[in-house]
């Protein structure tokens, strides 16, 4: 969840590129992962090349909006689409059981740790590093160029920026991302689904918005943490929505939770700021109207 919401964050944040094909990428991830685990392929290689073919599914959203001049939602509408029969070819059919075969969690087993724990704390690692790694590539050079980009392409282009490929390259980062979070993912609940990236943009928005409000900054390490921090307030809202005896949710509502909390992240802040009211500005003096001499 928090390498999802750090790939959103690439893409809408800081390219201002509104990405639709993680929906597609994730369940790419999964389904490329779980297929050659299941050809004989260690996990570690095969959660590798999901990264790679996530990156080559964003490649393919950035080149049709770049230079077939689609427009961003449609490109990658277009990209997701294709996916959801991409995803069946790869797997053979709608689904890929991984029962009784070896995942990367098991794989970076060193201490005998139960899987209780275990499997937090290798996506805890993950996330970490994952952050750490996106932290460090925006101080780079190539970093603040695809920052640049985002924030005002026309002065990036003025400035010799190559802002077509600044686009290429962020969409394929963040769908990367999203392909390898789908990958551990299918290793860890044992099976991959065509239709498992079914509102992962949804709710990478959520940890997106809600860590924004939560703690908001803009510089990077912070803004970073904030959307970690967002995933975990996110997790722990639905977990709480979902337990709720008197609400009365069942596990499908996941997608009515999501939107709901969406919907709050962004109306509230907007909400308080209106009724703490804003300090009112004292009015300059009006100069006074001249005076006319009429003669006597």
């Amino acid at each position: 969840m928090g390498i999802v919401a750090l790939a959103v964050y690439l893409s809408f944040r800081v390219l201002d590129f509104p990405d639709l094909t993680v929906d597609g990428s994730f369940a790419l991830g999964g389904a490329v992962c779980a297929r050659l685990i299941v050809s004989g392929w260690h996990p570690v290689g095969a959660t590798g090349v999901a990264l790679i073919a996530g990156a080559a599914a964003g490649y393919v959203t950035g080149v049709i909006n770049v230079k077939f001049k689609v427009v961003h939602m449609v490109a990658s509408m277009l990209t997701m689409v294709a996916l959801y029969s991409v995803n069946i070819r790869i797997m053979s059919g709608p689904n890929q059981s991984l029962l009784g075969a070896e995942t990367i969690f098991q794989t970076l087993r060193v201490f005998p740790i139960r899987n209780t724990y275990l499997v937090p704390l290798v996506f805890l690692v993950f996330v970490t590093a994952t952050k750490l790694l996106l932290d460090y590539f925006l101080q780079t050079d190539l970093g603040l160029a695809l920052r640049a980009t985002g924030e005002n392409r026309r002065m990036a282009l003025a400035n010799g920026i190559a802002t077509g490929r600044m686009t290429i390259l962020g969409i394929a980062m963040s769908n990367a991302m999203v392909a390898f979070a789908g990958a551990l993912f299918a290793q860890n609940q044992g099976s991959a689904d065509v239709s498992m990236g079914v509102g992962t943009l949804l709710t990478g928005l959520a940890a997106v918005i809600g860590g924004a409000a939560l703690l908001p900054s803009r510089k990077i390490f912070r803004a970073t943490l904030a959307i970690v921090l967002g995933s975990i307030a996110y997790q722990l809202a639905v977990a709480v929505a979902l337990r709720g005896s008197l609400l009365g949710l069942e596990a499908s509502d996941v997608s009515i939770i999501t939107a709901v909390l969406v919907l709050l992240a962004l109306v509230l802040p907007k909400s308080n700021r209106k009724w703490m009211g804003r300090p009112s500005v004292p009015r300059r003096p009006q100069p006074a109207p001249p005076q006319t001499s009429t003669g006597a």
